[in-house]
């Protein structure tokens, strides 16, 4: 059985079959059963998202939720909710429901779109759009705060396509959609990039100046704010007519710096990581101090056009760690010139959701063990509104993040341990030629510091 909750519920059989299901309160029980599949919940939950708009219940709201239990299995089958202690559950995974294969996409495609491979990601990303079929979550009575994620994560998508196909040569075919994008969002300033150089790309400069003249005005009426760096750069390319590659992406960004010593070893751990950040907005490394956490995550994140490492160790108290991160991505330059935006951004958690909200980005937060709390509560309230976001974490416990994904750093194997003992003793003392018992030698220094890299470089 599959599921599909983007737009008015809709059960289809093994065969793709759609079954009816009727009335409101039950597409509305299967619409919240779909929308957590492996999930049990409990009486309390559903009766408060099925009668979310009513006054008040119905009088006997228990019966009321198992009546409509009874009629959705009768529709749908007898084991299609599962029943215990704690509540129900949807006899259901993540793919069978249509929103969770479409996240899952949407990661996918914009993960290839950031690895340089345009045609991956438009092809992922028109496939997860072409799952909806109205608005998200329509049969919720109040569908406005569940429906936030996957709206904003449709238009995160759309723009990754348009964007996929500007660098697969086909500005043409995304001008029109770009165009009622911008209009029906004024402020998203990367829409506006996007069809600044579809229309470039596409030989209409004059029109290209046009629109950023309509988004510089936009922007100065709205918000009070003038363009960006990347619309300005771009306007400035049109001034001059300076020759642009068709469908170049935008310029690199990120703050990972180049490494001064080699990668050493983790080569299974390194693919396990980078293949996992495609799964998963939440990955978490753990391990003891000196395992080779933050060399790991930053050999994952590199090659990103958009990774951003924050080193939280030197922070001493919790309520630092989202002003860390504003430090990290630069944005304490920003300046807003209305009194009303100028108030929200007093606080950076609000400036961070604003900026991450439109962008895709890896962010690095590193050694999270001693302001635990904060960074994951700063995690979870990104996760929930960037849709566009992953957070790789280094930590020596789980940050406890619903979804997050939690990979064991063990120390290094001998054969690897000795190996990276080898190469930094011969950047130490170059050419030392290698004496009978050196091996024997090595391989016990390794054994006694555990296998941890930072143990054996001290070495």
């Amino acid at each position: 059985m599959r599921y599909r909750i983007l737009g008015v519920a809709q059960a289809i059989d093994d065969q793709g079959t759609p079954i009816p299901v009727g009335g409101p309160r039950l597409r509305a029980l299967l619409t919240v059963l779909a929308l957590h599949p492996t999930r049990t919940l409990t009486p309390e939950t559903l009766i408060e998202e099925i009668w979310a708009t009513d006054d008040a219940p119905p009088q006997d709201a228990p019966a009321a939720l198992q009546a409509l239990v009874g009629r959705l299995r009768r529709t749908l089958g007898k084991d299609s909710i599962a029943s215990g202690p704690g509540g129900y559950r949807l006899a259901a995974t993540e793919d069978d429901v249509d929103l969770h294969v479409f996240e899952r996409q949407v990661r996918e495609g914009t993960r290839a779109l950031a690895l340089g491979d345009p045609a991956a990601a438009h092809r992922l990303l028109t496939t997860a759009l072409a799952l909806w079929r109205g608005p998200a979550l329509a049969d919720l009575p109040d569908r406005t705060a569940a429906a936030a994620r996957p709206e904003a994560l449709r238009l995160e998508a759309t723009r990754g396509r348009a964007a996929a196909a500007l660098r697969l040569g086909r500005a043409a075919d995304a001008v029109p959609e770009l165009t009622g994008l911008t209009t029906a969002h004024p402020y998203d300033e990367p829409l506006h990039a996007l069809l600044i150089r579809a229309l470039r790309d596409t030989g209409r400069p004059a029109d290209a100046l046009v629109a950023y003249e309509t988004a510089r005005r936009t922007l100065a009426e709205g918000l009070g704010t003038d363009p960006g760096p990347e619309l300005q750069a771009l306007h400035a390319s049109l001034l001059t007519q300076e020759p642009v590659p068709l469908g170049a992406p935008p310029p690199r960004t990120g703050n990972l710096r180049p490494r001064l010593t080699s990668f050493v070893g983790r080569e299974p751990e390194l693919e396990a990581v980078r293949s996992e950040l495609h799964r998963a907005r939440l990955v978490t490394l753990t391990g003891p101090g000196g395992s080779g956490k933050t060399r790991l995550a930053e050999e994952a994140a590199a090659g990103l056009p958009q990774a951003w490492l924050v080193e939280l160790a030197p922070l001493d108290r919790p309520e630092a760690v989202p002003g860390a991160v504003v430090s990290a991505l630069g944005l304490r330059e920003t300046v807003l010139m209305t009194n009303e935006l100028a108030t929200v951004h007093k606080d950076p958690t609000a400036l961070l959701v604003e900026y991450c909200a439109p962008r895709s980005q890896l962010l690095i937060l590193d050694n999270c063990e001693h302001v635990i709390e904060a960074a994951a509560a700063l995690a979870e309230t990104l996760l929930t509104h960037c849709p566009g976001l992953t957070v790789l974490a280094t930590s020596r416990e789980p940050l406890g993040v619903p979804g997050e994904s939690v990979r064991p750093v063990e120390p290094l194997a001998p054969e690897q341990a000795h190996r990276l003992f080898e190469e930094r003793a011969a950047t130490v003392r170059p050419g030392t030629a290698a004496v009978p018992g050196d091996a024997a030698a090595v391989d016990e220094i390794c054994r006694r510091l555990d296998g941890l890299p930072l143990a054996i470089e001290l070495a």
